[in-house]
């Protein structure tokens, strides 16, 4: 069974792609194609308010690329050796950062925070997790986020008072070797037998040119989300969700495949 897998390549791995061993594992052919592109700003800014963590409640991380902006700032010598040798990076770790999925958790804590609800699986129960810890009169939440971040985290803190501070800190596009990577998987092997979109930004950048290369065989094709949020997305945009991951992890998500095929 072939399954096309639209996600980056797991970076800094001599062994295969996790996802792509796991299925292995399991007897299906994993293929992966990266969909997005991103660009980092407003690191100064962002760097400046992590030079301030007395003004803030905690940190909110909802992606792997908010790490990354991290990283990035902590590439600068002054405030990686702030970071490091002032304490700064401990008074972080004196209040809540809070994460979705083990992805995001692991390039946290490579930045040295301790990290709580990554078995939340997604925004909306990582939002009530914050909630059942905060308040009305804790210091607002700084929380690194995408241009095209879904409201549904922000807008559960809002609805139960708890202040949050959204700072965009990567833009999303669509990555410039999708569409022929795309192409020669069509030509060379053909119709998969089941996409998985691991992110609403991935659905909406490529749902269309899947569309035109599958053609009339196009609805012989299941489709799996790596979670609820990203199966919303496919549902919206008028696509029959086979499975949904219950947690953003390979073993999780070929466990789901497994069960429609």
């Amino acid at each position: 069974m072939k399954v096309l897998l639209l996600k980056d390549p797991k970076e800094g791995l001599l062994e295969p792609d996790p996802y792509v061993q796991e299925f292995t594992t399991h007897g299906l052919q994993g293929t992966l194609i990266p969909v997005l592109s991103f660009e980092f700003i407003s690191l100064q800014e962002l760097t400046k308010k992590l030079s301030h963590p007395e003004v803030y409640g905690g940190l909110i991380f909802t992606s792997p690329r908010a790490g990354e902006a991290v990283t990035l700032c902590l590439g600068e010598k002054a405030f990686r050796e702030e970071w490091n040798n002032n304490f700064l990076k401990d008074k972080w770790n004196e209040k809540s950062v809070y994460v979705v999925g083990k992805s995001t958790a692991n390039l946290v804590k490579e930045i040295g925070l301790v990290t709580q609800g990554e078995d939340s699986g997604n925004a909306e129960k990582l939002a009530e997790h914050i909630c059942n810890k905060e308040s009305s009169n804790s210091l607002p939440l700084l929380f690194p986020c995408g241009a095209l971040k879904r409201e549904i985290l922000p807008r559960c803190l809002r609805e139960k008072g708890v202040p949050l501070e959204s700072l965009t800190v990567y833009k999303t596009s669509q990555h410039p070797c999708f569409q022929q990577a795309l192409d020669d998987y069509f030509s060379e092997q053909g119709i998969p037998d089941i996409i998985t979109f691991f992110s609403p930004s991935g659905v909406k950048f490529c749902l269309n040119t899947i569309k035109k290369l599958a053609g009339d065989l196009f609805d012989t094709i299941k489709f799996a989300a790596i979670g609820p949020t990203t199966a919303d997305a496919m549902v919206t945009e008028g696509l029959t969700v086979s499975c949904t991951s219950e947690k953003p992890t390979a073993q999780d998500l070929a466990a789901s495949i497994r069960k429609v095929l």
